[in-house]
């Protein structure tokens, strides 16, 4: 992370292999999506965390980034995995309108496998400090150039 240490005040959850004590916040969300989702419970249990965690950030006016892989957007983990990434992404647009009226943000990291969770975090936690970015889907990685988007 070049210098940079990150520590924990704020909401977050993270994937295996990042201790907390690595990582700051000091306000926000930050919500690293699972993989592995196999059935429509999995998925609707994912976004159902999701939504609470962002209803209790956006009610403190807190930023919100999601974290996503960009093969689960692509579809390529499978639909429940993909229901939950474009979910998220809806929701990040969404939340952005609101959030922009009260001046907090709301964004989507997507990521492709092998990059440092460490470094992902820290372009979450950009766009968390960032303020002026918002509604946007960021990729980290090239998995995502040759296929359509929205």
């Amino acid at each position: 992370m070049k210098g940079r240490r990150l520590q924990l005040s704020g909401e977050i959850r993270l994937p295996e292999g990042i201790e907390a004590q690595d990582l700051t916040l000091s306000e926000g969300l930050v919500f690293w999506a699972r993989l592995g989702a196999a059935t429509w419970d999995d998925a609707s249990a994912e976004l159902t965390e999701a939504f609470e965690k962002s209803r209790e950030a956006s009610r403190n006016e807190d930023s919100i980034v999601y974290i996503v892989a960009n093969d689960a957007l692509l579809g390529r983990t499978g639909p429940a995995d993909a229901m939950v990434a474009a979910g998220l992404v809806s929701a990040a647009r969404t939340a952005a309108i609101e959030g922009w009226k009260k001046g907090w943000t709301a964004n989507v990291v997507a990521f492709d496998d092998g990059h440092d969770p460490v470094l992902v975090l820290d372009r979450a936690v950009s766009l968390l400090e960032d303020g002026v970015v918002t509604g946007e889907l960021v990729h980290i990685g090239p998995g995502h150039l040759g296929k359509a988007l929205v």
